[in-house]
Formats: structure tokens, C-alpha cells, sequence
């Protein structure tokens, strides 16, 4: 597995993902600053939660034009696989990559614990490790992690099976209680929980190891 983990300014889970990318692939993740705009040859790109300058305008939306995310947007182009988690998933809807917007949670304070997500869609390369498991247990961290998309868009996410993650409990208000999407190619993820933070029983779930393990076991066939 060649994968590489982004990091912005006010980037605070960059560490989490590659620890939790090494512990999975057994390989050594490359760390890449948002202004390279070259990348090499990868299989995965990961975007970490975090504050990404600050989440001055709006979360996400000076990220996203960092000169990175153009190597990006062509890296997925290719087919290659991106997944962005809490801030990251944010960068990706503010640069187009995704579907939607995130905004301020419904209740306007910031989110903080484990939450119960459903696997709504098993067949991407993201969640195949899933079957079978009706609810995961994954925690949250976020002040802006509503999920906005209007009506047709919405249709078209749940009838396309774009819909990866679903709530159980809505936390913050999200249309459809969505946790997250994927791209119309599927090989895109932004996903509001934290998945790297529940790779180890440490951490107080295991739940989020079968998404890398998915990722991995793609690459490879």
C-alpha cells in the first residue's frame, strides 16, 4: 500500500492517520505538506480532522485551495482512492470533490464522544470489511459537522448507494442523519467520525480497523 497523509496549518489529526494507516498496511505512510503539488505515485491519500487554518471563513474553504488539492483531484481522476475524515471531509465538499456542505452543528456546541454509526453501504472499497455489521462504534470530534445537500442531491446519494455512514442518534442535525458519502466513482470518502481513532482496543473500539483493512485488501487484488 502506497499511502500518504496530508497535512494543512492547524492540521491536529495528521499523526492519529498515519499511526493508524502503519498499524493496518505494515508499511510506512508518506507525510505530504499542502503546498507540494507533484505527488508521486500513490494508492491512498488521506485528509485529517483538525482546524485547517484556523476554520477562518468556513471550515475547509482555504484548504481546499491549497496548491495539494489540485494533486489530488487528479489523483482521484486516475482512480485512486482519497479519504477525508471530519476537516478532511469538509475540505473535500468546499473543493468539489464531494457532494454537500458541513456546517454548524444543529445544536451549536461542539461534539465530543462515541457515537453509533450504521454501515448503510458494504460494496465500496472503503467498507467491504463491514459485512455483516449492522452498527459500529466510532467517536466524533466537531463544532461543524452538519451534513447539508438539497433534495435531488440527496435522492440521488441514497439511490446510488452513495450514502456510506448513517447515525443512529443524530448528533448535530445532518440531512438523512449521513455520516458519510462517497463519490460518484466510490474511490472518495469523507466521513465525520473518527475512524482512526478506534483502530486499537486502547482506544476504546476496534471499529474503525476494518476501513483501512477494506482499503488494503483492494489495493491489493
Amino acid at each position: 500500500m502506497r499511502a500518504a497523509v496530508v497535512t494543512f496549518p492547524g492540521s491536529n489529526c495528521d499523526r492519529d492517520l498515519v499511526v493508524a494507516m502503519e498499524a493496518v498496511f505494515g508499511t510506512s505512510v508518506r507525510r505530504i505538506w499542502h503546498q507540494e503539488s507533484d505527488l508521486p505515485s500513490l494508492d491512498l491519500i488521506g485528509l485529517p480532522g483538525g482546524f485547517s487554518y484556523g476554520d477562518y471563513l468556513r471550515c475547509g474553504a482555504i484548504a481546499a485551495r491549497s496548491p495539494v488539492l489540485g494533486a489530488i483531484a487528479r489523483h482521484a481522476e486516475r482512480g485512486g482512492f482519497v479519504l477525508g475524515i471530519c476537516n478532511g471531509f469538509q475540505i473535500l465538499t468546499e473543493a468539489g470533490l464531494l457532494p454537500g456542505a458541513l456546517i454548524r452543528n444543529a445544536g451549536l456546541a461542539f461534539v465530543c464522544r462515541m457515537v453509533e454509526v450504521e454501515v448503510a453501504e458494504t460494496s465500496s472499497a472503503f467498507t467491504r470489511g463491514y459485512t455483516g455489521a449492522a452498527t459500529v462504534r466510532l467517536p466524533i470530534a466537531h463544532h461543524d459537522g452538519n451534513y447539508v445537500v438539497d433534495e435531488e442531491e440527496l435522492a440521488r446519494l441514497e439511490g446510488e448507494g452513495r450514502v456510506a455512514f448513517r447515525y443512529r442518534d443524530n448528533p448535530n442535525g445532518s440531512r438523512g442523519s449521513i455520516a458519510g458519502v462517497l463519490s460518484l466513482r466510490r474511490n472518495v470518502l469523507g466521513l465525520m467520525p473518527h475512524p482512526e481513532r478506534a483502530v486499537d482496543p486502547l482506544l476504546g473500539s476496534v471499529d474503525g480497523r476494518p476501513l483501512f483493512s477494506s482499503l488494503l485488501a483492494a489495493v491489493g487484488r
